[in-house]
């Protein structure tokens, strides 16, 4: 049996968060990491589920700004291929079949960060690597990252992801386009829609036109805007005629994904070197067994 490098680390790693995160720590409530009243300055986008026509524009858009290798998969993989977000892919859109109003319809939703108003991430991460802007992104800093990967641990929607394949590897996310922001344009996802399935403004804005829409149209709507209050709100909220549970969003409570970070601190590097020195033994007890056995022309003794 042949264990590269990469596989050995991609175990450790996997066998470093599995750790990390069966410790079962506490969750008393800590403040986000932001600056400013983010429910009066923080910025925010309302996707619209019955709008999107699955175009991914906004998917090539992102790509585009960020520097990051086209999607050269094909359009079918739309409907079928389970994965999602990754450290090239910063969001992506699927599409799901369902009965509505009487007839089969196809629903398209897309998938990013969602900008957490109290990010779980930052609050887990032990050297403040994220960080929760008043204007509604939450940033990553590479220069102060551990590698630990906590943070994909902790974030209830299974967002941030890990360059496997990268000799120095990161966590990437979705920016939401704070260089853009900061510009005063909108995120490249939202500029390159062109069915107004995505509104960008400030959050608050956002969900008052979302209770107008839902109060307009209530056959054609639920009632229901994601985003609004779930783990404490996000700056990326849905409307959708289907239940969300549906489209594969999870149900989530109200309250913030919180986590003891000094007592993490503590446990956390103890866990990965009792991983690095287990999975080093397996290592090398594969390399043992991979040597002794008889390989391709070799005479049994």
């Amino acid at each position: 049996m042949e264990l590269s490098r990469r596989d050995f680390l991609k175990l450790g790693g996997a066998a470093s968060l599995g750790g990390i995160t069966m410790l079962g720590l506490p969750a008393p409530k800590v403040e986000a990491k932001s600056t400013g009243n983010v429910a009066e300055t923080e910025n925010g986008v309302l996707y619209d589920v019955s709008k999107c026509v699955g175009c991914r524009a906004c998917q090539n858009a992102c790509k585009s700004w960020n520097g990051l290798p086209p999607d050269s998969s094909g359009f079918d993989n739309i409907y079928d291929n389970p994965s999602q977000l990754s450290s090239k892919t910063f969001t992506v859109v699927k599409a799901k079949e369902f009965e509505f109003n009487g007839e089969k319809r196809l629903f398209f939703t897309k998938y990013q960060c969602m900008h957490c108003n109290v990010p779980a991430c930052a609050n887990a991460c032990l050297v403040n690597a994220f960080t929760k802007t008043a204007e509604g992104p939450v940033l990553y800093d590479e220069k102060r990252c551990l590698g630990c990967r906590y943070c994909m641990a902790a974030c209830p929607f299974g967002v941030p992801a890990y360059e496997w394949d990268t000799p120095l590897p990161w966590v990437r996310k979705c920016t939401f386009c704070a260089d853009r922001q900061s510009q005063g344009m909108a995120p490249a996802c939202v500029s390159a829609c062109p069915a107004g399935a995505l509104k960008f403004g400030k959050r608050t804005d956002l969900i008052a036109e979302a209770r107008q829409r839902i109060a307009a149209d209530p056959v054609n709507y639920v009632n229901h805007i994601y985003g609004e209050k779930e783990r404490g709100g996000t700056s990326w909220m849905y409307l959708s005629p289907v239940p969300f549970t549906q489209l594969g969003f999870p149900e989530m409570s109200e309250e913030p994904v919180t986590v003891d970070v000094e007592r993490a601190m503590g446990l956390v590097l103890p866990v990965l070197f009792g991983v690095a020195a287990t999975m080093s033994g397996i290592y090398l007890a594969v390399q043992r067994r991979a040597k002794a056995m008889p390989g391709p022309g070799k005479e049994k003794q």
